[in-house]
């Protein structure tokens, strides 16, 4: 809840957007950011302007709990530390025009066959995004591989990271990776954009719907 004392509101000559980082140019997100109107944009004097995202969420937190960052999406496992760590207030999220809200985990590889065996990933190089991030990034598919499929890293593929979303899809598509585990969400806006060709990505596994970033 904001302050009931007047005094300790802010009101901050520059209004500091930020989207989630480890997914694509941030410049993709700077019309749907621009729905918080009137306050994006320069309609009250205010300047708005979109940040990368920052090196990570706990860089955001911390910005945030310092002032220094105003409207922001936290991805999914990071919205209870923003919320508790650096008073983020979540009042929306994405959703498509059929009314649907969330997205699946898919580890993918190349190739056009659609052969829904994760399995497969035995001996291979899978890719992830960052390993100091939180799910769906790492901790979700990590889990699904090993009580599903009885597959661990180390033991039974060696895990990289590409450092986000669009380069895991990217590197699958250009065969720099055996596989990888990404947001569908971000796969397909991909495709929608011409970024990379989807019948070079086959899908071997989806999960169940995750709820998706959350803005405040």
């Amino acid at each position: 809840m904001p302050p009931t004392d007047p005094k300790q509101l802010v009101n901050p000559s520059t209004l500091i957007f930020a989207y989630t980082p480890g997914v694509e140019d941030p410049a993709v997100y700077a019309k749907g950011l621009g729905r918080f109107h009137p306050i994006y944009g320069n309609d009250d004097g205010e300047e708005g302007r979109v940040l990368s995202g920052g090196t990570s969420n706990a860089a955001k937190s911390i910005a945030m709990r310092s002032g220094r960052l105003h409207v922001a999406g936290f991805n999914t496992g990071s919205n209870p530390i923003a919320v508790n760590c650096a008073g983020f207030v979540p009042v929306r999220h994405h959703g498509n025009k059929d009314g649907q809200f969330g997205y699946e985990m898919e580890p993918h590889r190349a190739g056009r066959q659609h052969d829904q065996d994760a399995s497969r990933s035995q001996g291979q190089e899978v890719a992830f995004t960052d390993p100091t991030v939180e799910l769906p990034r790492n901790k979700a598919p990590l889990a699904i591989l090993k009580e599903d499929f009885n597959l661990m890293p180390d033991r039974d593929f060696t895990a990289v990271f590409s450092g986000k979303h669009d380069n895991s899809v990217i590197g699958v598509a250009n065969k720099d990776y055996d596989a990888a585990a990404v947001a569908n969400e971000v796969m397909f806006r991909m495709f929608d954009r011409n970024v990379v060709d989807r019948s070079k990505i086959r899908t071997i596994y989806k999960s169940e719907t995750f709820p998706t970033t959350g803005y405040g």
